[in-house]
């Protein structure tokens, strides 16, 4: 099969924006800095990453005849959010498991940003004492098996969608969109960043650039920066997504140790935890390009860019393609760094 022949229902705007972060590239005086903004893709409770996602799980939960999506995250999930934003687009029940997987000690932590979203839109979103892992995770069951048990008929979607059969397509067919839009700008995208935790939108992304050179395409990096702060679990779990997602689309063999690159240095010890660099990252972004990014997730890859670029291991010959994967609203519960 090929990314075409999977059944995908439209939540998106149609291809995210591109876009040319010239006071960036300025600043750091070496390659040229692009971003492609999945904080701008969707009318759906300020888009993201995982909507894209969505759009290909959709039809399976509509297929299965469900009425209650079940999803699970932090208290402040950009996942879980998006979840019940579709829920509520479908005409859908939805049940959040929000966990503590972040020690941050704000005491609007689970009250603002996404979760208060979320609620706006009418989830079930209840909180969850238990703590951070990528995985499978046991209260997330514990939460379809109720929905059922009162009637229901659940749909259940992992965290960040990656554990989920169909969770890698969204960005495999996003590597397909960036090559229509390179055709488009006449450039060319040698080198793309992008966060990765639990995997599946680094993993997409790799299965589909590496099916668009095996069709013909100029090779590639796609560098994943870990903001996990479980750096093996991550990269075993993208690395198995996106062999997966391979699979799915018709690639037709391994993929190579060098399509699949897990950086580590910017996530901190503690998954969520906002270090010196992640701030820098966020006040230099806003500052110099009014691109607004998060203390999770764009703020750690934003600084392993900046990084990566000044101390040349982005050579400045590079034009780099920066996935912004939204997430914003998490900022409302991180106010005290910038006290």
């Amino acid at each position: 099969m090929s990314i075409a022949d999977f059944e995908r229902y439209p939540l998106t705007f149609g291809p995210s924006p591109v876009h040319h972060l010239s006071r960036l590239t300025e600043h750091l005086g070496g390659a040229q800095v692009w971003a492609k903004r999945e904080d701008c893709n969707s009318g759906l409770a300020f888009g993201g990453n995982k909507t894209r996602k969505l759009e290909y799980i959709v039809p399976d939960a509509l297929a299965q005849g469900a009425d209650t999506l079940v999803s699970i995250g932090g208290y402040q999930s950009n996942h879980t959010r998006q979840v019940a934003a579709v829920a509520a687009h479908l005409g859908l029940k939805c049940r959040l498991v929000q966990e503590k997987w972040v020690d941050w000690d704000d005491p609007v932590n689970d009250k603002v940003g996404n979760i208060l979203l979320s609620r706006i839109m009418g989830a079930d979103a209840r909180l969850d004492p238990h703590g951070f892992d990528i995985g499978i995770r046991s209260s997330w069951e514990d939460a379809l098996r109720e929905v059922e048990e009162a009637g229901g008929r659940p749909y259940g979607i992992p965290a960040g969608a990656s554990e989920h059969p169909l969770g890698g397509l969204g960005f495999a067919n996003w590597a397909y969109e960036v090559a229509e839009q390179e055709k488009e700008l006449g450039v060319f995208f040698d080198t793309i960043v992008v966060c990765t935790v639990t995997g599946s939108t680094h993993a997409g992304m790799i299965a589909g650039f590496a099916a668009l050179e095996d069709a013909g395409g100029r090779p590639r990096r796609v560098l994943g920066i870990d903001a996990s702060a479980t750096i093996d679990k991550t990269r075993d779990q993208v690395r198995r997504i996106a062999q997966h997602t391979a699979d799915l689309i018709g690639l037709g063999r391994p993929l190579r140790d060098d399509e699949v690159t897990v950086l580590e240095g910017w996530a901190g010890d503690l998954y969520g935890i906002p270090v010196e660099s992640t701030v820098e990252a966020i006040r230099l972004s806003g500052r110099l390009e009014g691109m607004i990014i998060d203390p999770v997730y764009e703020g750690k890859s934003m600084a392993g860019l900046v990084d990566l670029v000044t101390t040349g291991e982005i050579a400045a010959d590079s034009t780099v393609l920066y996935a912004h994967l939204g997430g914003q609203p998490a900022l409302n519960a991180y106010s005290g760094i910038f006290d």
